[in-house]
């Protein structure tokens, strides 16, 4: 749908372009034909045509459209956003990681901490964890039950690790006392 839109928009630029920039020759050729041809002569320097300025706007705009329709959520990713955890949650060796949504754009995140500052989006993810991503800087933010963790993908590390909101922490804290079942012994139940 955003590819569509996109598309649209940068294949009906150059055609709104040109029809305005048609409309403003025709005046400046009309006016031209009714002064005399002294006045022709006295303006030896031309200014910016105005079809340029309004084909460097129309860029702008569609560039603009573009930008807006790959920034728009599938109703999947929205519903994404409403499970994510924000606030200020403490990691492991005295980090924190604070999440909070963006006001201005439903399901985009900013994610910040000591020396980093991601704006994310959230993707779907077969393992059922929530996913945000920021595609520029190569950063992921992943949150399941008991914990969440920071990772960059460019560099293939981890940034933030165990990072818990006071709901991941009342999970973790049930895991240790009631552990959920072993994938290998749920495996080898399920083949009996």
């Amino acid at each position: 749908m955003k590819t569509l839109l996109a598309s649209l928009l940068m294949a009906c630029a150059p055609a709104m372009v040109l029809a305005q920039a048609d409309a403003p020759a025709k005046a400046v050729a009309k006016t031209a034909a009714t002064k005399p041809a002294a006045t022709k002569i006295a303006k030896a320097k031309p200014k910016p045509s105005a079809s340029r300025v309004e084909l460097k706007s129309a860029a702008a705009n569609v560039a603009a459209g573009v930008s807006a329709a790959e920034a728009a959520l599938s109703p999947t990713e929205l519903a994404l956003s409403e499970r994510v955890q924000t606030g200020r949650m403490p990691c492991e060796l005295g980090a924190y990681v604070t999440v909070s949504a963006d006001a201005r754009m439903p399901g985009y995140f900013d994610v910040e901490g000591k020396g980093f500052k991601f704006r994310m989006a959230p993707v779907e993810s077969r393992t059922g964890a929530i996913r945000l991503e920021d595609p520029k800087a190569g950063a992921v933010w992943l949150q399941i039950a008991n914990k969440s963790m920071l990772m960059n993908q460019k560099l293939g590390q981890r940034m933030a690790d165990e990072c818990m909101s006071p709901q991941q922490a009342l999970v973790a804290e049930g895991f240790k006392t009631n552990p959920p079942p072993s994938l290998l012994e749920t495996a080898a139940i399920t083949t009996k």
